[in-house]
């Protein structure tokens, strides 16, 4: 028995129009959540965070509520909760991933 690739079951199942609409849905989704929706769904506490991120948990607290954060907090946040932060532009239908420094 042949085993198929996750593309090639995606391809047999659904439109590329349904594809399309399915990939705009996560990346909405994706966008939309915030820090600590991403805390939570890594079911870490604020303090156990915190004491990874080295700061104090009122700290992370209004971290997770500030609408306007540095790159360097975000990726400090996000590799604590054990990922790495990628930042990419969109535009048109082009996304570049864009380089630090």
């Amino acid at each position: 028995m042949k085993l198929s690739t996750w593309q090639e079951i995606r391809a047999k199942k659904f439109s590329p129009e349904q594809l399309r609409e399915i990939d705009e849905e996560i990346e909405r989704e994706l966008v939309e959540m915030d820090l600590r929706a991403l805390r939570e769904a890594a079911g870490l506490t604020q303090d156990e965070l915190a004491a990874r991120v080295e700061i104090t948990q009122s700290q992370l607290s209004k971290l997770e509520r500030r609408e306007d954060h540095r790159v360097s907090t975000l990726r400090r946040y996000v590799e604590a909760l054990g990922g790495h932060l990628e930042i990419v532009a969109v535009i048109g239908s082009k996304r570049v991933r864009l380089a630090e420094g």
